[in-house]
């Protein structure tokens, strides 16, 4: 469940985009647009990294419906590149004392921080496989694309099953 504060935060991001967009000055698709916290206005490290692994799944799921339906190159090649880029990012924004055990509204547990050479490689391990992906969609050919869709969901299951609390375990 998204909480206040992060539609708050997100609509406050998304406004504020709008306006630099109708002055002619929109972000490029290389920057990161910063989820701050409402208190501080410092950006908000958890709110941060869960919206570019939100966006990361929402472009698998791209990729797997266009596999499914239409074909469509152009979308699957934005989807990758999106969880290319997010996948090299979102690893900063994982600073200590921001696990559940925190009390923060996160599902980061402390392992991430017990095992960071664990964290790191699942992480190299998730960089590798979005750059297949990048490679594989930018082939146009669907049967590659479809080779790799397993490879790259297993490196965020990874992730998941072993630095993610898993409430429906």
């Amino acid at each position: 469940m998204v909480s206040k504060r992060f539609l708050t935060t997100a609509l406050t991001g998304f406004a504020a985009a709008s306006l630099l967009a109708a002055c002619g000055d929109s972000a490029s698709e290389e920057e990161v647009v910063e989820v701050t916290s409402e208190e501080t206005g410092e950006p908000d490290a958890i709110s941060q990294r869960q919206a570019l692994l939100e966006e990361m799944g929402d472009a698998f799921t791209v990729i797997r419906e266009q596999l499914e339906g239409d074909g469509d190159i152009e979308a699957m090649i934005a989807a990758a590149a999106t969880i290319n880029a997010n996948a090299a990012q979102f690893i900063d924004y994982f600073p200590e004392g921001t696990s559940m055990s925190s009390g923060a509204d996160t599902e980061a547990l402390d392992t991430i921080w017990e095992d960071p050479e664990g964290f790191a490689a699942a992480h190299q391990r998730l960089l590798d496989e979005s750059q297949k992906m990048v490679n594989a969609v930018a082939t146009g050919d669907l049967g590659q694309i479809g080779e790799q869709v397993m490879p790259l969901g297993m490196s965020c299951g990874n992730c998941h099953d072993t630095f993610r609390y898993d409430d429906e375990a």
